[in-house]
């Protein structure tokens, strides 16, 4: 039986445990705890971040909802044509993905955004089955060169099996994968990742589903 998500309360990880008891106890209002995929179980498309961010979806239990990367990534998915709805930065602001599902490759929330190596090779099995869960799936796109890595890890490939970089692309097993830098608010802030920059990634998704 596949597992695509981690558990409410997953004990996997002690440093990252610890990580959101303090997170609840400051703000037992939170979601803290692993964070869900959200989006089509029938998507062609997969976006895959590294880890929730801890205003973002430790907080809300949504991918990329609640923090500044989520305000890019949702508008360009819309205007890609993989998103209907308002984003509102909270879960139930009734926003639909359209053939498109967003995970992360840990599931919950390291300080300072960072999870070791350690974590993201014990959180790896619930990627593995995500991947699984997703009959239609062709493409897959990994926010920033660590997701990358780890989505190369996840199929079976060396973490360099497809070179780092904005817009790089590749054969990734049965997949098409795109790598695009982060749409966090330093490489927005910075002009390294600019918003026409990033719907064209999403805009190249699209052209390669069949």
């Amino acid at each position: 039986m596949l597992t695509p998500e981690a558990p409410r309360g997953c004990p996997l990880c002690p440093r990252l445990v610890a990580y959101r008891m303090e997170n609840r106890a400051a703000h037992p209002d939170w979601w803290n705890d692993p964070a869900p995929s959200f989006g089509d179980p029938n998507a062609r498309l997969l976006v895959a971040g590294l880890a929730p961010g801890r205003m973002g979806a430790n907080r809300t239990g949504r991918p990329f909802t609640g923090d500044h990367a989520g305000w890019l990534l949702y508008d360009t998915l819309k205007k890609t044509g993989f998103a209907r709805g308002d984003y509102d930065a909270r879960p139930d602001d009734g926003l639909e993905l359209v053939d498109c599902m967003i995970t992360n490759a840990v599931r919950c929330a390291p300080p300072g955004n960072k999870p070791t190596p350690a974590e993201e090779a014990t959180c790896r099995p619930f990627l593995v089955d995500r991947l699984a869960a997703l009959p239609r799936l062709q493409v897959i796109v990994t926010l920033g060169d660590v997701s990358r890595r780890n989505v190369l890890k996840t199929l079976g490939l060396p973490g360099t099996a497809i070179p780092p970089g904005h817009s790089v692309e590749g054969q990734a097993g049965p997949y098409r994968l795109i790598n695009s830098y982060h749409c966090s608010r330093l490489n927005t802030n910075t002009g390294r990742l600019t918003a026409e920059m990033f719907e064209d990634i999403f805009r190249r998704a699209k052209a390669m589903l069949t």
